[in-house]
């Protein structure tokens, strides 16, 4: 049985679980303030071990962003991830304005966006978006 938590990763588990799935490596540091400038973490634990989370970060009002989804590997296909994102979309639409239009946008991994497209989003480029982009600044 998958056990969902709000607002409580600790950030040994969420470095462990970045580790999981290959993602770069961060600092503690780093990894407290990102949690901590989260709008909301959710995370699922099963049999009492964190099996995979996904945070929302942005502004609240015009934007956010689906970041760390991260499911581990030998417990992916089991429906956590889209239970996790179904949640992120459903905070995000709470924190929206009537009568107005907010922007919900991730960056996903290669090979992973059919995974997305079954949750109404979009790869880009479109005629109407150009590509996504990205920076890695080296501090």
């Amino acid at each position: 049985m998958v056990k969902y938590v709000e607002d409580q990763l600790d950030i040994d588990t969420y470095l462990e679980l970045r580790e999981a799935v290959g993602f770069r490596p961060l600092s503690r540091d780093q990894a407290r303030r990102a949690l901590n400038n989260s709008l909301y973490i959710l995370t699922a634990f099963q049999d009492g071990k964190a099996v995979g989370m996904g945070r929302i970060v942005g502004d609240g009002a015009v934007i956010c962003y689906v970041q760390d989804l991260i499911i581990r590997p030998e417990v992916q296909g089991q429906g956590i991830g889209g239970t996790i994102l179904r949640t992120l979309k459903d905070f995000v639409i709470g924190l929206g304005y009537p009568g107005t239009t907010m922007m919900l946008c991730l960056m996903c991994a290669k090979g992973r966006e059919e995974f997305y497209k079954k949750y109404g989003f979009i790869a880009r480029p479109t005629d109407d978006l150009g590509p996504g982009m990205i920076t890695y600044l080296d501090l």
